[in-house]
This record gives C-alpha cells, sequence and structure tokens, in this order.
C-alpha cells in the first residue's frame, strides 16, 4: 500500500515489556498511556494526510476508543466535535483465529517479550469489535495472500 507502518509492540513503556516479559498480563492502567500515545502517532499521521497501519492487540472496546479519540474517551462523555481532535477514522481489523493457531505462531517468533504463555490472557480479555464499530474481521486460518487481498478489498471499497 505504500503506507506508514507502525508495530504497537515498539512503543510499550520497559514497565510493560518487563512485566510481560515475567509473564505478568498487562491491565487497563498498564495499557492506556500506551494506547494514547499511539492514537498521537495515528493523529500525526492524519495531520499530515498520510495512511498509515498499526499492529495493535486493541483487545478491548475500550482501548479501540483511545486508539480513536485519545484520552478524551475517558475524560469525557460526550461525543467528539467537529474539529481538530475530531475523532480518527479507523478501520480495525480483527484477525480472528483459533488459540492453537496463534499459538503456534507465537511460539515461532524469536527475540519477543511477551511470552507464548500469555496468550490466554489475552483472549480471556478480548471483546471482539462489533456494530457500531468500523471492523471486519478476518479469518486468521486463511493463507497470508487471501488475508491481505481481504483487508486491502476492504480499505478500498469500504
Amino acid at each position: 500500500l505504500g503506507w506508514k507502518f507502525y508495530d504497537a509492540d515498539d512503543y510499550h513503556s520497559p514497565e510493560n515489556k518487563k512485566k510481560m516479559a515475567e509473564g505478568i498480563p498487562l491491565n487497563d492502567e498498564d495499557r492506556i498511556p500506551w494506547l494514547c500515545a499511539l492514537h498521537d502517532i495515528l493523529r500525526r499521521e492524519d495531520s499530515c494526510r498520510q495512511d498509515a497501519i498499526l499492529a495493535c492487540s486493541a483487545l478491548k472496546k475500550m482501548y479501540r476508543c483511545l486508539l480513536v479519540s485519545g484520552a478524551s474517551a475517558i475524560e469525557s462523555n460526550q461525543p467528539e466535535q467537529p474539529g481538530e481532535n475530531a475523532a480518527l477514522k479507523i478501520l480495525f481489523v480483527h484477525l480472528d483465529g483459533p488459540m492453537d493457531i496463534i499459538a503456534g505462531r507465537l511460539k515461532k517468533r524469536r527475540g519477543h517479550f511477551m511470552p507464548p504463555e500469555l496468550l490466554k490472557s489475552q483472549f480471556d480479555t478480548l471483546e471482539p469489535p462489533s456494530a457500531p464499530e468500523n471492523f471486519i474481521t478476518v479469518s486468521l486460518e486463511k493463507s497470508l495472500p487471501e488475508i491481505v487481498l481481504e483487508i486491502q478489498r476492504a480499505i478500498f471499497q469500504g
């Protein structure tokens, strides 16, 4: 696509990385500053009219709201107003698959701070996207080219 790519894991604090490396799942308090920082990156790209892809485990609806609206998603229950701080337009891609497929992929990953043992805690935390969120669900049981094609279709036809 020629878009900028960001891996959200690169933006975790040293404390979050240490916690995960020790096999301790992150909680909302750990994730909120991280998600707000990711929102700021997306906001910056949007202000430059640059499309971007963010790989991120936005497990809960609240986390996705933080990515769209930043800290104002927490601070206010008021709807976003038009203007500089308007909500970002984000298409969330929910990569859905059975735990054993994802666990197998995690075990192949080398040099990452999150051990595969934390996968169950992520499944326990997961709130799959639902209406009215802007999302598509793509099966991880498809081939990588099929997954990419499905995402591209959603971007350019949606």
